[in-house]
């Protein structure tokens, strides 16, 4: 239901948005476009899984790739800060993590998420840890919801 009401808030607004997603796999496109009228603001939407696509539609450096790996908060801002400069949308949100079940370590275990998220001139990254126990949709669920809640408080 917040969801909606963010979505509602930022079509009354007229603030554009685009997302680059990795983890998520086209679950944040999916609830805004699920709200009717939101082909007036929402631009683009990125599902950049593999870290090919993440260098090749979004410019994210190979170099980065291999000395940070594609679940990093450089990495994340990289994708935001990229999708941005593409989109030319006035906010964007970027995520990368490990939803499982496998795909963990003990550095970087499931359920690591990061968040980009920039609003008109302002980057924000944002580290999650949720349970590791949780199904692979339920991190990602998760993972939305709480982009809906950073939006909240930003927008």
């Amino acid at each position: 239901m917040i969801n909606k009401k963010i979505i509602n808030k930022l079509i009354k607004n007229k603030i554009t948005i685009s997302v680059a997603e990795s983890c998520t796999g086209g679950l944040i496109a999916s609830e805004i476009t699920s709200v009717p009228n939101s082909s007036n603001i929402f631009n683009l939407g990125l599902v950049t899984y593999s870290n090919q696509s993440k260098e090749k539609l979004l410019k994210i450096k190979k170099k980065n790739l291999k000395k940070y790996g594609a679940v990093s908060a450089q990495i994340c801002k990289e994708m935001v800060e990229n999708l941005f400069k593409i989109s030319k949308t006035d906010l964007c949100i970027s995520t990368t993590g490990i939803a499982g079940p496998s795909g963990g370590s003990k550095v970087k275990p499931v359920g690591l998420v990061y968040i980009g998220i920039k609003f008109k001139k302002i980057s924000k990254i944002y580290m999650y840890n949720f349970n590791k126990k949780l199904e692979r949709n339920k991190i990602q669920k998760k993972t939305v919801n709480t982009i809906f809640n950073l939006l909240h408080q930003i927008v």
